[in-house]
């Protein structure tokens, strides 16, 4: 936007003029003590910053974790290790009414006692539907978001894409780990079914109005899988290797997280597979390299979360003991993992050793909490 010029009216130059000369003779005064004080900038404190400063190490470092399939002695848990949040699936709504997937979801916030949980599922449509699989919440589970814009175009996925961010919202859920930003036209890959598309321009469209609706309804979204699983194998069950050249990245994969980020998205989930034109020796997940490129080149200052890291691609890889511990060190800022009572003492252990230094520990909470600030979890 171009700066508005702004010209004085000529009828008001000698009314200036005289009130000038009128400074000129009145004789100086020093300000009483109200006036010094009444002109000094006021500093505010917010609800997060205030947060910030109160929590032991111990709290923020359990911040960075958004834990897998909570059981029966969450509230234990959950208190012992200062979570940041929980990521609740299939079974954790099975046969439930939407009035007890509330109550327990309320039972999980009051466990957190001292910062609100991040409270996630996978809602993408089609074959991952978390939520809406339960009959009792959703007559049928949503439709994939390919086939929704094939049976009804962009406004079917408006609206379908509304009411999912309404649905998860009204049961207590406030992260929906989607949208699915990756590109394939390969019905063989393993992504396929969940890909919105081959066509890339299509993949941004859907991206860009799922984020806008979701961060409008104050929803968190979670743009993955960086920097784009391609027509890779299932990181599930063992490491998949990604041999495309940088350019094919810069003009496909990357744009939908790009559009992502442009439309405000929360998060981005860093994928496991390797990605040898990127760093042909570790999972994107636990490479430098690859944060380094979301952050410095696709400018994405929010938070960056791996995939879960008890996947056989991480396990095989690291060891369950030191996945952790890796992630942080290389840029995650949130872990989605499911055995917290390994991990978090070995990341508090790496932090107290200087292994990984406080200042980062520090800039990733911040990160965490003004993402729950703008979810309306601190107030």
């Amino acid at each position: 936007m171009k700066p508005i010029k702004r010209t004085l009216s000529l009828l008001m130059v000698p009314a200036m003029l005289l009130g000038l000369a009128a400074c000129a003779k009145a004789p100086s005064q020093q300000p009483t003590e109200a006036q010094t004080v009444a002109t000094e900038p006021e500093t505010t404190v917010s609800a997060t910053d205030s947060l910030f400063e109160n929590m032991t190490l111990e709290e923020k470092v359990g911040q960075l974790f958004y834990m897998c399939y909570p059981d029966a002695n969450y509230a234990d848990t959950i208190k012992q290790y200062h979570l940041g949040g929980l990521v609740l699936f299939g079974a954790h709504f099975e046969d439930k009414t939407a009035d007890d997937i509330r109550q327990q979801i309320q039972a999980y916030q009051r466990s957190a006692e001292k910062v609100a949980l991040l409270i996630g599922v996978d809602e993408e449509g089609g074959d991952v539907v978390r939520v809406s699989s339960n009959p009792n919440v959703r007559s049928e589970a949503f439709w994939s978001p390919k086939e929704t814009y094939q049976n009804g175009g962009w406004d079917a996925v408006t609206a379908a894409e509304t009411e999912k961010a309404e649905l998860l919202l009204s049961l207590g859920i406030n992260v929906n780990n989607a949208p699915v930003c990756d590109v394939t036209s390969n019905e063989e890959s393993f992504i396929y079914s969940r890909s919105f598309s081959g066509d890339v321009n299509d993949v941004c469209t859907y991206v860009t109005k799922t984020v806008g609706i979701c961060r409008d309804k104050k929803l968190g979204t979670v743009l993955k899988h960086f920097p784009g699983y391609g027509d890779n194998t299932d990181t599930h069950e063992n490491m998949a290797y990604d041999e495309k050249p940088y350019e094919d990245f810069l003009q496909s994969d990357f744009l939908p997280f790009e559009a992502g980020i442009e439309a405000g998205a929360d998060a981005v989930m860093v994928a496991h597979n390797i990605v040898t034109s990127m760093d042909a020796d570790v999972p994107a997940s636990l490479s430098a390299r690859v944060h380094q490129i979301l952050r410095d080149e696709l400018h994405f200052d929010g938070v960056i979360m791996t995939d879960d890291l008890s996947m056989e691609a991480i396990t095989q890889y690291t060891g369950s003991d030191a996945a952790a511990v890796a992630a942080v060190k290389c840029g995650n800022d949130l872990l989605c993992c499911t055995d917290v009572a390994t991990q978090v003492p070995a990341v508090l252990k790496a932090v107290q050793s200087g292994e990984i230094s406080e200042e980062q520990i520090n800039a990733s909470v911040k990160r965490i909490l003004r993402w729950k600030e703008h979810l309306g979890l601190i107030k």
